[in-house]
């Protein structure tokens, strides 16, 4: 049975391949070959085969070679010395008005918010700004209010614990915010508490998780239609 010939080459052709890719042009072996160009460029790589330094330096190198030659013209070489060198660039306008100076104190900020200063989080939880430190990240200088109030009551929050309000209790009024209110409960107790299996109805967990599935084959359908350029 003879081999398919995108892919199946001869003792021959093999030998003709190594003794002529150095020297000449790859469109002249592949059609003395009967091969396509793209086979005989897989083929050489494969081999291990390259173009000799006499041969790109001749013409018959074709386009490719001056094409790149002429681009070389306008490379950055290693130790070329760039046309901006030593000058300073300035926007113009008031922008200099506008920018923070490094080693300024972080009070100094348009938008700072003073040490005590309270928000309500996205998570709709009332915090507060407890540190201007610049190396801690901007979310964690903000503390959650009612885990202040527990941990004044109580000292430092348990490992694998966290701080919560007791049923019924949440608030963002800062006056309603007292020890006798919140709960200092494992994040395994409260993952149970917030399960759906455990605040719905069965038939509604049900549902839940149906429309899980559901997401999740949409979402990879329309990632498998993206991939297949649909």
């Amino acid at each position: 049975m003879k081999r398919p010939d995108a892919w199946w080459w001869t003792p021959e052709q093999l030998a003709e391949l190594t003794r002529r890719y150095p020297n000449e042009r790859t469109a002249d072996i592949a059609r003395d070959l009967g091969r396509g160009l793209r086979s005989v460029y897989q083929k050489a790589l494969a081999l291990g085969l390259k173009k000799s330094p006499d041969y790109l330096a001749s013409e018959g190198a074709g386009r490719f070679l001056r094409e790149r030659r002429a681009s070389e013209g306008t490379q950055f070489r290693a130790g070329d010395e760039p046309w901006n060198k030593g000058r300073s660039y300035d926007a113009g306008g008031r922008s200099h008005h506008t920018r923070f100076k490094k080693g300024r104190p972080a009070s100094e900020a348009p938008n700072y918010l003073p040490l005590g200063t309270e928000r309500i989080s996205r998570d709709g939880y009332l915090e507060r700004k407890v540190t201007d430190d610049l190396t801690v990240t901007s979310s964690r200088r903000w503390v959650a209010v009612h885990r202040l109030v527990w941990e004044a009551a109580h000292g430092p929050i348990p490992g694998g614990h966290i701080v919560v309000f007791k049923p019924g209790c949440a608030t963002t009024d800062r006056a309603e915010i007292s020890a006798d209110r919140l709960e200092c409960i494992t994040r395994v107790e409260n993952m149970r508490r917030n399960s759906y299996h455990n605040n719905y109805p069965k038939e509604v967990g049900q549902l839940i998780q149906l429309r899980g599935a559901l997401n999740r084959k949409i979402k990879n359908r329309s990632k498998q239609h993206e991939e297949q350029g649909q």
